[in-house]
């Protein structure tokens, strides 16, 4: 219950773009000029959808970064760096620093929603995440990798200068 309700929660942060992207308007190929221009207005006002404020059971992104993660044993294991998303909003994992000392020799490793539990904080302290993994196993599993775009390549055309700008001519103008 508690894996549905934090997946339930943080994805209904981001559930408006997902929203905003599934609506329906009508075709505009077989529609007179004021009816396409009526449903481009209906089209532009759908997509903005306004969340008043945050619910009890929501969480932000901003609160989220930094909470503590528990192992099986409740014993800290690491905390979340980052939280990775679709295009959707859909959250598809969750960033965890683990191991080091200080953020120095950690590693990142990410995990579904629904690798986590909830656990209430004690004594008016933050709430915290909970996983059935040891620390051995964080520090052994797949190191997170971050997506980089390529490079661009460079060419080997006449048009390029490893100089970094315009070289003078050694052939004298033409005509001359």
């Amino acid at each position: 219950m508690k894996k549905l309700l934090l997946s339930t929660a943080l994805s209904a942060a981001l559930a408006g773009a997902a929203f905003a992207q599934s609506t329906s308007t009508p075709s505009s190929t077989d529609a007179s000029p004021a009816a396409k221009s009526e449903s481009a207005k209906m089209e532009s006002s759908d997509k903005t959808n306004f969340v008043a404020a945050q619910k009890s059971d929501q969480w932000l992104a901003s609160r989220f970064k930094g909470t503590d993660v528990l192992g099986s044993d409740n014993q800290k294991v690491g905390d979340v760096s980052d939280i990775l998303f679709d295009k959707t909003g859909k959250i598809e994992a969750f960033v965890i620093s683990v191991g080091g000392f200080l953020g120095v020799g950690s590693k990142e490793v990410a995990l579904a929603p629904n690798s986590f539990d909830v656990v209430p904080g004690q004594n008016g302290s933050a709430d915290k995440l909970k996983l059935a993994a040891t620390q051995d196993e964080l520090k052994n599993a797949q190191t997170f990798a971050r997506y980089e775009p390529p490079r661009p390549t460079a060419t080997t055309g006449s048009g390029s200068s490893t100089g970094g700008g315009m070289r003078p001519s050694t052939t004298p103008p033409a005509g001359k």
